[in-house]
């Protein structure tokens, strides 16, 4: 994967440089082995963001997205954890997409969590970061010519963080989301501009998902509300 230590790719236009570049090759270390490297230091009671950000030696802030993206790939419940977790993926789009390096408040990053949740849910997603790490590789470089374009691409991670922080008790509510940042993520580290616009496709796919759930909302509470008027006119003539 990369981080945000050594850029290897200038913005083909003039333009302020992108917080996201990408690792010297000497520094590559694929992501099955930063969730194997995680998992075993923290064989703890309790993992705190910051020390997760340790752990991963300054590799970037669009891989902590992109981990913590992971825990909601699958339908497995995680309650509590969807608004935290989105909050901090959001936090990290907006400063990208400003142009900015991100940085966390220190109460988010002494946030502690679940170490038997991070080994369950990492178990279940090893098959997906196998899988990334066989079908990443930069392509479509024009997707990521400027910084310009990655900032744009940020926006559509801030869209999807918004969506996995509402605690809606609504099935696949955070999966379409969490898919749609770990493909854009997964995109911005490794400069493969096919798994972003399939990012940018699966948000759109995402916000439809929210818009049908805002007028299926609307549709029930007007059916409620005409049979509690009609409930009411019943037993007035009565």
């Amino acid at each position: 994967m990369a981080t945000d230590a050594a850029p290897d790719l200038k913005p083909a236009t003039p333009g302020p440089l992108s917080p996201i570049a990408a690792a010297a090759p000497d520094a590559r270390r694929r992501l099955s082995a930063e969730l194997e490297l995680i998992v075993r230091e923290f064989d703890v009671e309790t993992v705190t963001l910051g020390e997760v950000l340790r752990v991963l030696h300054g590799r970037g802030f669009v891989l902590l997205a992109l981990l913590l993206s992971l825990p909601f790939i699958t339908p497995i419940a995680l309650p509590g954890l969807s608004t935290p977790l989105g909050l901090i993926i959001a936090l990290i789009g907006v400063r990208l997409s400003l142009g900015q390096k991100p940085r966390l408040p220190a109460h988010l990053l002494d946030r502690r969590l679940p170490p038997a949740t991070f080994r369950r849910v990492f178990a279940l997603t090893r098959r997906v970061v196998l899988a990334l790490e066989t079908l990443l590789r930069p392509r479509l470089l024009w997707v990521t010519a400027s910084a310009r374009r990655e900032q744009l691409h940020a926006i559509s991670m801030v869209l999807c963080a918004v969506m996995l922080l509402l605690p809606l008790p609504v099935p696949f509510s955070n999966v379409i989301p969490a898919w749609a940042i770990l493909l854009l993520a997964g995109g911005l580290l490794e400069r493969d501009g096919a798994f972003i616009l399939v990012g940018h496709v699966a948000t759109l796919l995402a916000l439809a998902f929210f818009a049908a759930i805002g007028l299926l909302g609307v549709e029930v509470v007007d059916v409620i509300w005409r049979w509690a008027r009609e409930l009411v006119s019943g037993a007035g003539a009565s």
